[in-house]
C-alpha cells in the first residue's frame, strides 16, 4: 500500500509541479494518511536536479500544511460536540483516538496553546492532528496561522533539505524517520503522564 501512495505522489508531484507539493500536504495536513516523509523529500530531490528551487519547495510545503491545517482547525472550532465527537464515538478505535484524548489535548492547548502548536508542526505523527484541539480551544486565527506556518515551514525544509542532501537515495528519508515514531510516542506517554501527576499531587495539596 505505502509502494503506491509513494509511486502516486512521485506522478503527482512530478504532473504539477508546485501546486502539487500544495495539494498534497494540504491533503496530509486535513488528517488524511499522505506521508510528508514522501513529498519532501521527493520534491528536495527533484530540487537537486535544477526542476525545482529549495526555498520554494519548503514554503509550497508549509503553504499546503496551512490549507489543510485550517480545514481541521474549523472543524474543531465549529463541530466539536456534533461532528468531532460522533466521529470519534463511531470510528475513533481504528485512530487510536477517543474522547478522553480530546479532552486532554484541549486542557493541554487552553494551558499552553502557543508552544503546543509550534512544536508539534515538526513531530512526527502530532503534527497533523493538533489542529483539531487548536479549534477546540478556539486559539485565535491570527495566531494559529502564523505558528502552524512557521513550524510547518521548518518541517517542509528540513524534509526537503535532507532530499535534496540524498539525491537518488531520497526514499531512505521515510524509515529513519519512522524510528523515531516510538521514541516520540513514549515521550508523549511520560509528558502526559507527569501533567496528570502534578494535576493529582496539586490537588491532595489544596485539600
Amino acid at each position: 500500500m505505502l509502494e503506491h501512495i509513494a509511486s502516486f505522489l512521485v506522478n503527482f508531484i512530478s504532473s504539477l509541479g508546485y501546486p502539487g507539493i500544495i495539494i498534497t500536504m494540504a491533503i496530509e495536513s486535513a488528517m488524511i494518511p499522505l506521508p510528508s516523509e514522501v513529498i519532501m523529500p521527493f520534491s528536495g530531490f527533484l530540487a537537486s536536479r535544477g526542476v525545482f528551487s529549495l526555498p520554494l519547495v519548503a514554503l509550497s510545503g508549509a503553504a499546503g500544511n496551512l490549507i489543510g491545517s485550517l480545514g481541521a482547525y474549523y472543524l474543531g472550532y465549529w463541530g466539536h460536540e456534533k461532528v468531532v465527537r460522533n466521529f470519534v464515538r463511531r470510528w475513533g478505535k481504528w485512530m487510536l483516538l477517543t474522547e478522553d484524548d480530546l479532552d486532554l489535548a484541549e486542557k493541554l492547548m487552553r494551558k499552553y496553546k502557543d508552544m503546543v502548536v509550534l512544536v508539534s508542526r515538526v513531530l512526527p505523527g502530532v503534527r497533523t492532528v493538533i489542529s483539531l484541539p487548536a479549534g477546540f480551544a478556539q486559539l485565535p486565527l491570527g495566531r494559529f496561522i502564523f505558528l502552524t506556518f512557521f513550524g510547518s515551514l521548518i518541517w517542509s525544509y528540513l524534509l526537503a533539505w535532507v532530499g535534496f542532501v540524498l539525491g537518488k537515495n531520497w526514499q531512505a528519508v521515510g524509515p529513519i524517520f519512522h524510528k523515531f515514531d516510538l521514541l516520540l510516542e513514549v515521550v508523549l506517554v511520560l509528558a502526559v503522564a507527569f501533567y496528570i501527576y502534578k494535576k493529582l499531587f496539586a490537588s491532595k495539596r489544596e485539600v
